[in-house]
């Protein structure tokens, strides 16, 4: 049984929230379906949830990318939503609010941890073969906002992990395991990716450049699996100026918007 602090919001607040901090509201609730989902409707309902967090001891309906579900313990993760204008920002540029999410993630992590880990594209944080968190961003339509939700698995054990492959910073056995701490960190580095994003009007050299650098999906063999049954195979040679991810196949390069990647071992590339 998971016997973690809860989250204090007034701590969090305080050390996030006002005059010269990176966020403009933050709330944490005991239980929900799903925080991204939550900040959703209330975009929908007429709030401007630009800056603001929303963060859940509980999540009961997490989700991932198309729409696959997410249920850990209580207090096991970090689970928050964060909303973001994005009309500064030409379309084409939003795939790299994702990306830049990613980068604050693993920035976060050599921070507090020294925990070295790879940005495998377009969503997940990994460690080896394992998942140590992923992220979501979904539009909140017709507005120009985009609602960007992370889970970082913070003292989960491998018994109640809900997937084999998840791995928790308990787990890589990092001597912080406070969520306070964590998401104080996080916050903290990905208000300054997203004001360099809004800045740039996408992705600044210094974000290519760091995500290249943790990058664990680029220069390697990978297996796209993408809407409508298609399936690329190749290597992954480069992050277009969108987001995208550029595959040479050996006869062709092809670009990548959504899908579901697969490192490939080089002693069979059919895996």
């Amino acid at each position: 049984m998971n016997f973690a602090p809860p989250l204090d919001a007034t701590v969090l607040r305080d050390q996030l929230v006002g005059p010269g901090q990176p966020w403009r509201a933050l709330d944490v609730v005991a239980e929900t379906g799903s925080t991204n989902a939550d900040l959703l409707a209330r975009s929908a309902a007429g709030e401007d949830i630009d800056g603001v967090v929303l963060l859940a001891e509980h999540q009961t309906a997490g989700r991932g990318r198309h729409g696959r579900h997410w249920v850990a313990p209580p207090r096991s993760q970090l689970a928050l939503s964060v909303g973001v204008a994005a009309d500064t920002v030409p379309a084409a540029g939003w795939g790299w609010l994702t990306l830049a999410t990613g980068v604050a993630v693993a920035d976060a992590l050599a921070e507090t941890s020294g925990l070295q880990v790879g940005l495998k594209w377009p969503n997940d944080v990994i460690v080896g073969e394992g998942k140590l968190a992923g992220i979501l961003a979904e539009v909140a339509a017709p507005k120009q906002l985009i609602v960007v939700g992370l889970g970082l698995n913070v003292t989960m054990t491998p018994q109640e992990a809900p997937d084999p492959a998840a791995v928790s910073l308990a787990m890589l056995g990092a001597s912080v395991l406070d969520r306070n701490l964590w998401a104080d960190k996080v916050l903290r580095h990905l208000a300054g990716r997203i004001a360099a994003w809004r800045a740039a009007g996408g992705a600044d050299d210094a974000l290519a450049a760091d995500y290249r650098r943790h990058s664990c999906t680029l220069g390697v063999r990978v297996r796209a699996d993408m809407p409508g049954d298609q399936r690329v195979e190749g290597l992954a040679e480069a992050i277009d100026d969108t987001g995208r991810l550029v595959i040479n196949t050996g006869t062709e390069t092809v670009t990548v918007s959504a899908g579901d990647v697969t490192r490939l071992r080089p002693e069979d590339p059919r895996r």
